[in-house]
């Protein structure tokens, strides 16, 4: 059988592969605290799982909509975006995608082509490194560092740009760091890409979980022509508490999402209609859900910290959003940690290592989807992690 080779070469997914740790648990200290994967901890409301229902019984629905999705929810967005970001943003800038690893699938495919390269902040997200791998498209390392809050440096990515390259990626609030961009950094990224000719592509999929008292992320839209050098990304999945729906989108100049759009014709026609309308509602429906589950994430983020901060020999190198990246007190690779985690503690955690080179001394854990009381139980469980394996 012949595959092929770029798939091949293409690391396998890790949340599967971090699951199979559950086996070696034997229940000493409680049920197994999964913090592997960005799950929102709590379902929607329930006028939204109303309005989801009901779609789902609506013959209207079942047929084939745009192929940039429903103009109802492109609306809905483009007026929540010129409130989150005090800027002028009309549907025709929007396309809505099945997911936002759909959003950079596409995207990538849109700007890059097998030889070309973009440059991808370390720590990555997995996934954006692997399609990118799956492309043949190289992704160049631009090194995050903890003392630094793992907040990219526009200097060293300069350095990097070569005739190759299309692109540079910033994700922000960051996965897998929790790392929150200050804006003049973001801003001067912006200004670099236009400067140099390449796409700003700015992943915000946890945009709606920003630390407390910071109102808008950064001032990207409110510039001329922003839309001659970015590209930006988002997710409805984690803000909803939607992942199963599967909607994401993008928002760019209406030249690259008209050639975006013969991608998605030939992906999925057109994305998943029957969440599509209920969230269009949501947009506004919820507002004040979705900052309630904000203030809870912080909170959670900050019980977090305390947590690890009275542990002795863990410490948090960034924290924000769903995640904290968090430093292991071990001399085993970032795999052996994790495993020796979910082995003797019951914890389910990813390694560094899944997220780029030179990542072996941290571990992520996603915390957004376990409740107060069992985050304050992982300080007690950790203690365990550094006790002799007991015969």
């Amino acid at each position: 059988m012949s595959l092929n080779s770029l798939l091949l070469a293409t690391d396998v997914p890790p949340i599967p592969a971090a699951a199979q740790c559950r086996a070696d648990y034997d229940g000493r200290l409680g049920p197994m605290i999964d913090l592997a994967q960005a799950v929102p901890g709590t379902p929607p409301p329930q006028e939204l799982l109303d309005r989801l229902g009901a779609a789902g019984r609506d013959p209207a629905r079942t047929t084939y909509g745009p192929i940039v999705g429903d103009l109802d929810l492109r609306e809905a967005l483009a007026a929540d975006i010129d409130t989150t970001y005090a800027a002028s943003i009309g549907p025709g800038d929007l396309a809505i995608t099945s997911g936002c690893n759909q959003a950079f699938f596409v995207t990538m495919l849109a700007l890059a082509r097998a030889g070309d390269a973009v440059i991808l902040p370390v720590p990555w997200y997995f996934n954006h490194k692997m399609t990118l791998d799956m492309l043949g498209i190289a992704a160049v390392p631009l090194p995050c560092r903890a003392e630094n809050g793992f907040v990219p440096s526009v200097a060293e990515a300069r350095a990097l740009i070569s005739a190759e390259t299309r692109a540079i990626v910033l994700v922000t609030p960051n996965n897998p760091t929790g790392a929150t961009y200050p804006p003049a950094v973001i801003e001067a990224f912006q200004d670099l890409a236009s400067e140099t000719g390449l796409m700003l592509v700015i992943d915000e999929t946890y945009r709606d979980f920003l630390p407390e008292g910071q109102t808008r992320p950064h001032d990207l839209f409110r510039h001329q022509g922003w839309r001659n050098t970015t590209i930006h990304l988002y997710s409805f999945s984690k803000s909803y508490a939607v992942p199963g729906y599967r909607l994401g989108a993008i928002m760019g100049d209406a030249r690259i999402l008209s050639e975006i759009g013969k991608i998605l014709d030939c992906m999925t026609i057109c994305p998943a209609r029957v969440a599509q309308g209920a969230i269009a509602w949501a947009i506004e429906g919820i507002r004040d859900w979705r900052a309630g589950v904000r203030q809870t994430i912080n909170r959670r983020a900050a019980l977090f910290r305390d947590v690890i901060a009275a542990s002795p020999g863990w410490s948090v190198s960034a924290i924000g959003a769903y995640f904290a990246y968090v430093r292991h007190p071990f001399v085993d690779s970032g795999e052996a940690a994790a495993a020796r985690l979910a082995r003797k503690c019951g914890i389910i955690t990813l390694p560094g290592t899944f997220f780029g080179p030179a990542q072996q001394d941290h571990l992520r854990f996603a915390f957004a989807n376990v409740d107060d009381g069992e985050i304050a139980t992982i300080g007690e469980r950790l203690l365990h992690a550094i006790l002799p394996t007991q015969t």
